[in-house]
C-alpha cells in the first residue's frame, strides 16, 4: 500500500512546510425500570470497528477505520470554522485554519482511498454529521480552544494506534499523519497561549498516547452514533 499520495499531497501544503470495519451495527438494550416483566427492547445503533478477521487473526481494517473517523471529525470541524470564521480572528489566523482544514481533508481522503470498500461508511447513504454545539465557535478564543482539544485527542489517538497495526506500510502512513497532527496541536496550543506549544509532553518526555477506548469516550459527544472499541486490538 503506497504512501506516495499522502507525501505528495503534504508537500503541496504550505503549513509549516512539512509533511511529515465494520459497518454500523444494531444492538438491543432494555428500556425503563417499570414492573413490566417484559421490558420493550429499544434498538440502539452502534458503530463498532473490528480489528480481527474471521479466524481471529489481527487485521488493520479496524484501526484504519478508527483513524478515518478521527480525520472525518477534524475535517468537519475545520470546514465549519473556515466557512463561518469568527470576526475577531487575528491577521493570518484564517490562513492557519484553512491549512489545518486542508491537511485534515488530505488525511480523510487518503484513508478513505486505502480502505476502499472496507471503509465503514462505504455504502452509507450519507456521511456522519458531527455536532460541535459544546464549542463556542463565534469567538477566536472559542475556536482555538476547540481546535486544541480536538488536535490533542487526534495526536494522542495516533500515538496510541501505531502499535496496534500489523502492516508496515500502514504504520508508516499513520506515523506521517501523527507527525502532522502533533504540529497541529502545537499550533493550537500556541494560539491559545504563547509559548505553550509543548504543554502536552508527559513527565517521560513523550507525547500523550491514548487507546481507542479512551479516545471514543472523548469524541463521543461529537458523534451522533454510539461508538464501541470492543472489537479492536489492545496490544
Amino acid at each position: 500500500m503506497s504512501t506516495s499520495f499522502l507525501v505528495r499531497a503534504m508537500q503541496r501544503r504550505s503549513f509549516f512546510k512539512v509533511a511529515g470495519a465494520s459497518v454500523a451495527a444494531s444492538t438491543l438494550v432494555l428500556a425503563g425500570c417499570s414492573d413490566d416483566p417484559e421490558p420493550t427492547p429499544v434498538a440502539e445503533n452502534v458503530l463498532a470497528f473490528s480489528g480481527f478477521n474471521s479466524t481471529g487473526q489481527p487485521i488493520d481494517d479496524g484501526i484504519l477505520n478508527y483513524a478515518y473517523l478521527l480525520t472525518q471529525l477534524e475535517a468537519a470541524f475545520y470546514l465549519k470554522v473556515v466557512a463561518a470564521p469568527p470576526a475577531d480572528l487575528q491577521p493570518g489566523e484564517l490562513a492557519y485554519l484553512t491549512d489545518l482544514r486542508d491537511h485534515e481533508l488530505i488525511h480523510r481522503e487518503y484513508l478513505k482511498a486505502i480502505l476502499g470498500s472496507k471503509a465503514y461508511d462505504s455504502s452509507a447513504a450519507a456521511p456522519l454529521e458531527f455536532t460541535f454545539t459544546s464549542f463556542t465557535l463565534t469567538t477566536r478564543a472559542g475556536v482555538w480552544a476547540a481546535a486544541q482539544q480536538l488536535e490533542d485527542i487526534g495526536a494522542a489517538a495516533y500515538n496510541g494506534a501505531g502499535k496496534l497495526l500489523t502492516v508496515t506500510a500502514n504504520l508508516l502512513a499513520l506515523a506521517k499523519i501523527a507527525s502532522v497532527e502533533s504540529r497541529h496541536a502545537a499550533l493550537a496550543h500556541e494560539m491559545v497561549q504563547a509559548d505553550s506549544f509543548g504543554a502536552t509532553i508527559g513527565a517521560d518526555g513523550l507525547d500523550d498516547a491514548k487507546t481507542p477506548t479512551e479516545v471514543f469516550v472523548l469524541i463521543q459527544p461529537f458523534v451522533p452514533i454510539k461508538l464501541s472499541a470492543a472489537n479492536l486490538p489492545t496490544t
